[in-house]
C-alpha cells in the first residue's frame, strides 16, 4: 500500500464537489491526496488517461500542480488543459476520449475558496463516491506508486469551433458578455469575435480577485454593470457567467433579468419545434409556469431534484435533450454532450433569437406573470434538516395536501405552491413560494411558516423577498 495516508478536513468532501477555504480547510496536501485517491478509483476501473483543468483563482495553479502530481503517482497519463472554464474540461473528456476529468474550481464562491469537480468516464463523480475518498485517504487505500506522465494540451480553438458549429441564428444580434473576471473570459472573447452581430465583452480579464463584482449571475446586484452596458449600447441582451462558466445569467434589452426557469422556457419552446414530444427537465425550484409552458409547447415536463450531478444523471436516463436549474445550469444533449455549459447555452440562445421575429424583451413580456420569492435560505442544524422535511411531509400527508415529493416537499394549492427542501451542501433549509396574487402569496407564506413553527423553527425572513417574474 505504500506510506501514503491523509486526513481531509471534515467539511471539505461535499455532495457534488470537494470544497474549502484555501489555507484553512483545503491546501496542497489535500490536492495531492485527491489525485492519489481519485487516481486510484480511475485505475481500478481500468482507466489510464485523465484531463485536468483549473479556473482563474489565485490558488488554482498551485492546487492543480499537486493534483497532477498525485494522479501521476498512480501511473496515469494526465492531459493538462490549463486555465479554462469547467465545461471546456468536460468537453476535453469527450474530445480527447479520456477516462475521466478533474477541474480545480471554486465556482462562484468567495476568492479565498477553491475546490474540485470530477467525472469518471462520462459520468459525474459525486455523493457517496466523493465521501469514499475520505475513507481511502485515511486508510492509505491507494494503488502502489507508479510513474505516470503529464502533457499540456491547448483545446481552446477546438472547443470554440465546436460550439460555433451549433450556432444557427439567421441574423446577428448585439450582445454584451460579462464573464465576471472568471475563467470563461478568454473563450467568451473568442466567441464574441467570431459571432455575427455586435458583441462587447466586459470584465473579460481572468482575475481571481474578482475586482468588479462577485461572479454569481443569479444575484441581481452582480448584474448591475452588465445592465448599465446593455442600456448604454441599446443591445438586444446581456449574458453573464459564474466564476467557472458552467452557469449563465441573462438580461433582456431593457436590462431585466431572466431567471433560470424563464430562460429555459425560451430555449425549450424553440427546441420543441424541432423535437416535438421531447422530455425537458427542470429542478423543483422552477416556476409552475415553466412546466405548464413546456406542456403547452408539446413537450413532456419532468420535475427533478436540484443538483447538477443529479440532473445530468436523469437526462442520461430519460434521453431528455434539454434541462435546466434555477441556479443557471443549462444542459443541452441536443447536438451537444449533456453537460452544463453556459458558453454553449449562450450561443444556442443567440441562435434562437436570431431566428425569431421577436426580441428577448418581447418574449419576456409575453410570459405569464407570477409573484414569487427568490430562494429563501435559513439555518437549520445538519442533523435536523432532513428530519424537519420528513415531519412536514407527514403532517401534509395527514392533512390530505397535494404534494410533489421528488426533492423535499412542493405543496400545490389553489393559490400556487410552496417548496421546502434540505440543502445537500449546507446546514440550511431552502424554501420558495409562488402565487398568482399578492393575497395568495401571503397565504402560502403563512402556511409555510406554520409548518416550520410546528417543527420548532422560526418564521423565515420574507422581508424584501418578493420578486415578480
Amino acid at each position: 500500500m505504500g506510506a501514503f495516508q491523509h486526513q481531509f478536513h471534515p467539511t471539505s468532501l461535499r455532495e457534488y464537489d470537494i470544497r474549502g477555504i484555501v489555507g484553512q480547510t483545503l491546501g496542497p496536501e489535500d490536492a495531492f491526496a485527491i489525485g492519489r485517491c481519485f487516481g486510484t478509483v480511475v485505475v481500478r476501473s481500468g482507466g489510464r488517461r485523465l484531463a485536468v483543468g483549473y479556473d482563474g483563482r489565485l490558488s488554482s495553479p498551485m492546487l492543480e500542480e499537486r493534483l497532477v502530481a498525485g494522479l501521476s503517482a498512480c501511473g496515469l497519463q494526465v492531459l493538462r488543459i490549463g486555465c479554462c472554464p469547467t465545461p471546456m474540461l468536460y468537453y476535453a473528456a469527450y474530445a480527447l476520449e479520456t477516462d475521466g476529468a478533474v477541474m480545480v474550481t471554486g465556482s462562484h464562491n468567495p476568492p479565498d475558496y477553491n475546490g474540485f469537480k470530477a467525472m469518471v468516464g462520462r459520468k459525474p463523480f459525486f455523493g457517496q463516491q466523493i465521501r469514499a475518498l475520505g475513507a481511502m485517504a485515511a486508510a492509505g487505500d491507494v494503488v502502489p506508486e507508479a510513474e505516470g506522465s503529464a502533457e499540456t494540451v491547448d483545446l481552446a480553438e477546438a472547443y470554440v469551433a465546436r460550439i460555433l458549429q451549433d450556432f444557427d441564428g439567421g441574423r446577428g444580434l448585439s450582445a454584451v458578455w460579462d464573464p465576471g473576471n472568471g475563467s470563461g473570459g478568454v473563450i467568451a472573447r473568442m466567441l464574441a469575435d467570431r459571432l455575427p452581430g455586435r458583441h462587447v465583452v466586459i470584465n473579460g480579464e481572468i482575475d481571481g480577485r474578482f475586482p468588479n463584482h462577485h461572479p454569481d449571475p443569479t444575484v441581481p446586484r452582480n448584474l448591475e454593470q452588465l445592465i448599465a452596458k446593455v442600456r448604454e449600447l441599446g443591445a438586444d441582451l446581456g449574458i453573464a457567467f459564474d466564476g467557472d462558466a458552467d452557469r449563465i445569467g441573462v438580461v433582456d434589452g431593457q436590462g431585466r433579468m431572466l431567471f433560470g426557469d424563464q430562460l429555459l422556457i425560451v430555449l425549450a419552446r424553440d427546441l420543441l419545434r424541432q423535437r416535438p414530444g421531447a422530455t425537458i427537465i427542470a429542478d423543483v425550484k422552477a416556476s409552475q409556469v415553466l412546466f405548464d409552458e413546456i406542456a403547452r409547447a408539446g413537450g413532456v415536463p419532468l420535475m427533478w431534484k436540484t443538483g447538477h450531478s443529479l440532473i445530468k444523471q436523469k437526462m442520461a436516463e430519460t434521453g431528455a435533450p434539454l434541462a435546466g436549474e434555477m441556479s443557471g445550469h443549462i444542459f443541452y444533449a441536443d447536438r451537444w454532450y449533456g453537460f452544463d455549459d453556459a458558453l454553449y447555452a449562450a450561443v444556442r440562445l443567440l441562435g434562437v433569437l436570431g431566428r425569431s421575429d421577436q426580441s428577448l424583451a418581447q418574449m419576456h413580456d409575453a410570459l405569464p406573470r407570477m409573484l414569487n420569492t427568490p430562494e429563501l435560505r435559513f439555518d437549520c442544524p445538519e442533523e435536523r434538516k432532513f428530519a424537519v422535511v420528513r415531519e412536514v411531509a407527514a403532517r401534509l400527508a395527514a392533512a390530505g395536501a397535494r404534494v410533489q415529493d421528488v426533492d423535499g416537499v412542493r405543496v400545490l394549492t389553489e393559490d400556487g405552491w410552496w417548496l421546502l427542501r434540505a440543502s445537500n451542501t449546507q446546514a440550511v433549509l431552502v424554501a420558495r413560494v409562488e402565487a398568482r396574487t399578492p393575497e395568495g402569496l401571503e397565504r402560502l407564506k403563512a402556511e409555510l411558516a406554520a409548518q416550520l413553527a410546528a417543527s420548532g423553527l422560526e418564521r423565515p425572513d420574507f422581508s424584501g423577498q418578493n420578486a415578480g417574474h
